[in-house]
This record gives structure tokens, sequence and C-alpha cells, in this order.
């Protein structure tokens, strides 16, 4: 049966958080009409008042005029019960990554919504075909990825389920384009591409800490190759609580050698920039990262508790192990077909992950160096440092056919 998908003019978000708000503000600036919940009224009051604000920071630049910054406004109401969302034909979740908070919400949204409305889910990691089974219409379930803050990010992960209707994805992608984003359709897996290829290059970053490196010396090595800010600089901006919560949560993960660095900064409350230190210390009121001599100290002596014999480490190295991590799993994603090609890798790292412009994304930039010496490095990175460098088969077949990352489609050759 083909899937008859609604024409997008009401979209609901469910959740009034950073990212609940940012997609509220995407969605009424393309013109459609917000329905808004959360469990917490006061939560979307907060939301709308923060709206608010942004809009009228906008008719202040001369972005918009006032007028258009009521109309926005009008487009978006608060809402109380599931019931209430009942007539609209796109519905986004946008709670806290927990996979059974979402199925429950998705078995409520299941029982209330119209025929033909799109259930979206803006989870960044969680298996989308498990949010869909607990519906009757796994058909109109996919991922709508978006990146925070989501009404300024560029990037929008389109993640298509085993079951999603062509239709709907195309819904999407329509939807996309009206918001002003760059939408990639990614695969179902965790992760995706985006947080799937981070996982692999934070967790070098990680370990260089624990081997000798410090954090201001590996995001100094990664902010002069290009990228808008290191890894470290990154979690103190988006929190390191984030994944050590995550962690909590599921019960699993905690006792790994690459995060306890993060565990003990988040047992002693430093989380980020919004909590005045993390990784980094920042003067009341500043978002200017400084460097701490503390979390140098703590950083060898997690190193020494872990048994590890610190080093000197260069950027070199820095960047060696950080970069081919990005295009090693890069070339796993294009293999399993979760990216359809190379140049969907890129913008994803263009728009959302800070990699420099100018290099074109990790796979051009991995084109460029040829993929024949990608692949011999990758080697002796095996050989050094273990089987997780192991080169991804299909860097094993391009680098023997002298062929590119850009000349995979739908991961065929």
């Amino acid at each position: 049966m083909t899937q008859v998908v609604s024409p997008l003019r009401c979209a609901a978000v469910i959740g009034a958080g950073t990212m609940g708000r940012g997609i509220v503000i995407s969605l009424a600036n393309a013109g459609l009409r917000v329905l808004w919940l959360d469990n917490n009224p006061q939560m979307v009051e907060q939301g709308l008042g923060m709206a608010e604000d942004t809009w009228a920071h906008n008719v202040a630049k001369g972005r918009i005029d006032a007028a258009e910054a009521a109309a926005r406004r009008a487009r978006v109401e608060a809402v109380d019960g599931y019931a209430a969302l009942a007539d609209a034909d796109l519905v986004i979740e946008a709670v806290y990554e927990n996979l059974e908070l979402k199925q429950r919400i998705f078995r409520e949204l299941d029982a209330v919504m119209k025929p033909g409305a799109i259930l979206a889910s803006n989870t960044s990691a969680l298996d989308i075909d498990a949010i869909a089974a607990v519906t009757a219409r796994p058909e109109a379930v996919l991922g709508l990825h978006f990146f925070s803050p989501a009404h300024i990010m560029k990037l929008l992960e389109i993640v298509r389920g085993g079951k999603t209707a062509p239709a709907v994805l195309q819904a999407a992608q329509e939807l996309g384009e009206r918001m002003g984003k760059v939408a990639v359709v990614a695969g179902n897996c965790h992760g995706f591409i985006g947080n799937r290829m981070l996982h692999t290059y934070v967790r070098e970053a990680r370990m260089l800490l624990l081997e000798g490196a410090w954090p201001h010396q590996v995001d100094a090595a990664l902010q002069g190759f290009g990228f808008a800010m290191g890894p470290f600089r990154m979690y103190d901006v988006v929190g390191i609580d984030l994944e050590w919560r995550a962690r909590e949560l599921a019960g699993q993960g905690q006792d790994d050698a690459a995060v306890q660095v993060d565990n003990r900064l988040c047992e002693l409350g430093r989380f980020g920039q919004k909590s005045g230190q993390g990784y980094y210390r920042y003067a009341p009121g500043s978002r200017q990262a400084e460097h701490d001599p503390e979390v140098d100290a703590l950083v060898q002596a997690e190193s020494e508790r872990l048994g590890f014999t610190r080093r000197d480490i260069g950027t070199e190295e820095i960047l060696e192990r950080c970069l081919l991590a990005l295009v090693n799993e890069g070339a796993k994603i294009l293999e399993e077909n979760i990216a359809a090609n190379s140049r969907d890798i890129d913008l994803v790292y263009l728009n959302g992950y800070g990699f420099p412009a100018e290099r074109g994304g990790p796979m051009a930039w991995a084109d460029g160096e040829g993929v024949a010496a990608i692949h011999r490095r990758l080697l002796q990175l095996t050989e050094r440092f273990g089987a997780h460098w192991q080169p991804a088969p299909l860097i094993e077949r391009l680098a023997a056919e002298n062929k590119h990352f850009s000349d995979v489609q739908e991961g065929r050759v």
C-alpha cells in the first residue's frame, strides 16, 4: 500500500528543552503552525519567552520586521495532552535520549495521530526501527536529527528506518529545504552518520590524553588544522555531563578507560561552560576558555591510576589519529550504505561538526591524500596501536583499484 502523506501545514513538538525550543522556532520561521507540548507546562511558557526574545533580536538586527515576528509568534500554540496533537501533519518528539521513554511517547502518538501524519524522533543516536516498532504505522516513522541550537545550525540528519515510506522521506526532505537546512539522509545505525563518526574521533582524543597529551594541546592541533573547535572545547560547550548522565542511565560504559577523565570532571561538578569549569575554566559570564592546570593534574593522575606511561605526543600524531579515525569509520558508513555517497558524509561534517570548509570534509580530504596512502597509514597505526585501526574493507578495495571515496554510490564502487 502506498503511504499517503498529509501536506505539512501543522506540526507538533513534544519537549520544551533546548532542542525543542530551537525546533519550534525553525518550524514557525518556515511558516508552519506549531502545537507545543511538554509534561511541564512551565517549560513551554519559558520556551515561548525564549522564542519571542529570539524574534525580537532578529527585528533589532533588521533580519525581519515586527509584523513578521508577530506572525511567527502567532503560529505557535501551547497545548495540553496528546489528544490536542491529533490533527497535526507532523509530530517531532524532542525529549532526552532514553529509548523506553521515546517508545512510550510513540505508543501514545500512534493512538491519537490522524492517518497520513508523520511521526519523527529527534534522537541523536537511538534505533529508529525500535521506536517505529511500537507503532502500527512504522512506514510513517523516521528520525529528524536537528543540531543544537536547532534554529541556527544548518544540518538536519533525516534517518530512514527499515520501513520508512519513500513519500515520508521525501516530505521530510522538502521540510528541511523549507526550513533552510542542509538535509542529509542517513541509514539507521547507532549514531547515524555524524555521531557514529564522532564517537571514534573523540575516543582517539580521549586516549591521547591518557597516553601523554593535554586537552589544550589536542584542541590546538585540531583548531590549527581548521576545525571550529577541538573536541574538549566542544564538550565544554555542549556539556560534559550529557554523555556521563547517558552512561549512568544506560548502566554501561562508565568503566571504559577513555571516559575516566570525563567521569572525574563530572564528579567535581565541572560540566563545561554552563558551570564555569570543565576541561577549561571560564570567568563569570564569559565563554572564553582558559587553560586550567588543575585539569592537567587530573589528567596526569588518571593516566597513572590506569597504568599508562605518559610520553610526548606531537601535533602530527594528534592529527593522524583523530582524522584517520573519522575517515576509517566514514568508509564503513559508505560500505554499509548508511550514507549514499561520500559527499553526504562531508556535508554532515561541514555543517554540523565544524570541519574546515576549505578542506572539503573528511572524505574529500582523504581522497586528496590518496586512498592508497590512507590505507598504508592505517596499517601503520594497526601495527602500533592494535586491531581497532584495521582499515575498512572498502579502503583496501579502493586502494587496490586506485579509486576514490567519491566513486562509491549506495554501497557500490
